[in-house]
Order: structure tokens, then C-alpha cells, then sequence
């Protein structure tokens, strides 16, 4: 772990318990604005300090919920103020330009399974968001998915930062070989979208074939009568 990172954590556990709930809500919510944010780190850092008697778990959940849900639902503005403009490579720079088109093929083929599975979709959330405010996904019910999503997340990685205790850092380190696991796969699904559009696309008769066959077929059964 970078020094810089341990730093922080001791930083964080030397504050005032409502100093290190407003830390974690900020934290939350910056890391869907400004993806390099470590923000699960964070959460899971802040399940331990609950686990030695420093926080709340609940509260934990609770924050870290609200904060990742806040942050999704204001990229999701952004992009549903901006449009297609999100696909300028000169806005939002800090973005990850390369994961747009993909985020664009789930949300066609998904709808709004992609936004309850966005917490567990490493490095794609903020994509996700601004992606689906592009498409102009009804408000309601995408800041219910990414609520329920944010709350499973959250509550899965703080409780395991609770309940390994000072081993917590290992639930860092299997967090990021599980991105790792998540961005090859998927990189196979969209090699396997990709390739059965291309199959169907081959197979498919175009309207021009579609047109001759179906003349050939006409001229047959005037010339049989």
C-alpha cells in the first residue's frame, strides 16, 4: 500500500467520529465524480474502525450508501444535461474515454439491470452514470437502482472490513484482484456481443437479396400457372 494511503487511514482514525463520518460520505461521493478516487478502500477502512469500536456499522452503510448514490446521481445529471456532448474527448477529461461505447451496449441490451449492477462493475461506475443520464433514463427509477446497488456494495465490503478486523487491508487486495477479474470479464462479454452482432449481421439477408428472392419467387409461380 503507498505510503500516501497509510498516511490518510491513520489520518482518518485519528479524528473525531463525526469528522471521519463526514470524511467517508465526501470520499463516498467523490469517487463517482472523480473515478480515481480509492473510495472502496475508504469504506472498508471505515467497516474495521467500526469493528474496534471507532464508528457505527450501521451508520457506516448508511453514509457510504447516501454518498455513492449522491455522487451516481450527479454525473447522471451531467450527463443528462450535457447529452452527446459527455462523448466530447474535450469535457470531462478525467473520465475513462474507452469505457463509453461499452457502457452505451449494456444500457441498449441491459436497460436498468446495468445501473443495480453498477457497484459491482469496477472502474464503469461513473461511466455508467453519465452514460445512462445521456439516455435520459427515467430519474426516478435510476436513483432507486443505484441506491439499492450503492447499499449491497457498501454493506458487503464495510462488513468485511469489520469482520477480518486488523487483516483489513487483505480485503483491499482481494478488491483489486477482483476488478481485475471483473475487467476481463467484461471485455469477453462485449467480444461475445460484438461477435454475435457480427454473426447476425452476416446472416441476415439484406434488403436487396430480400428484394431479389422475393421477385424470383413471384416470376416461378407466374411462369408454374
Amino acid at each position: 500500500m503507498p505510503d500516501w494511503f497509510s498516511h490518510f487511514f491513520i489520518w482518518m482514525q485519528g479524528l473525531s467520529p463525526v469528522w471521519a463520518y463526514l470524511t467517508l460520505f465526501v470520499v463516498a461521493y467523490g469517487e463517482n465524480v472523480v473515478p480515481p478516487i480509492p473510495g472502496d478502500m475508504v469504506v472498508v477502512f471505515a467497516g474495521y474502525m467500526a469493528g474496534i469500536g471507532q464508528l457505527h456499522l450501521s451508520a457506516v452503510v448508511a453514509l457510504s450508501t447516501t454518498g455513492g448514490a449522491a455522487g451516481f446521481m450527479t454525473m447522471y445529471a451531467a450527463g443528462y444535461k450535457l447529452g452527446e456532448a459527455v462523448l466530447d474527448p474535450d469535457r470531462l477529461r478525467w473520465m475513462p474515454r474507452q469505457g463509453f461505447d461499452r457502457a452505451q451496449r449494456w444500457i441498449r441490451t441491459y436497460g436498468y439491470g446495468v445501473i443495480a449492477a453498477n457497484r459491482f462493475l469496477s472502474g464503469a461506475r461513473s461511466v455508467i452514470s453519465l452514460t445512462a443520464g445521456m439516455f435520459q433514463m427515467e430519474p426516478g427509477r435510476t436513483a432507486w437502482w443505484c441506491t439499492a446497488s450503492a447499499l449491497v456494495w457498501t454493506g458487503l465490503i464495510s462488513y468485511a472490513g469489520y469482520a477480518v478486523g486488523e487483516n483489513w487491508s487483505l480485503v483491499v487486495q482481494y478488491l483489486r484482484a477482483y476488478g481485475r477479474i471483473v475487467l476481463v470479464l467484461l471485455l469477453l462479454i462485449a467480444a461475445g456481443l460484438l461477435f454475435r452482432w457480427y454473426w447476425h449481421r452476416e446472416e441476415s439477408p439484406s434488403p436487396q437479396q430480400a428484394g431479389t428472392d422475393g421477385t424470383r419467387s413471384e416470376g416461378k409461380g407466374t411462369h408454374d400457372s
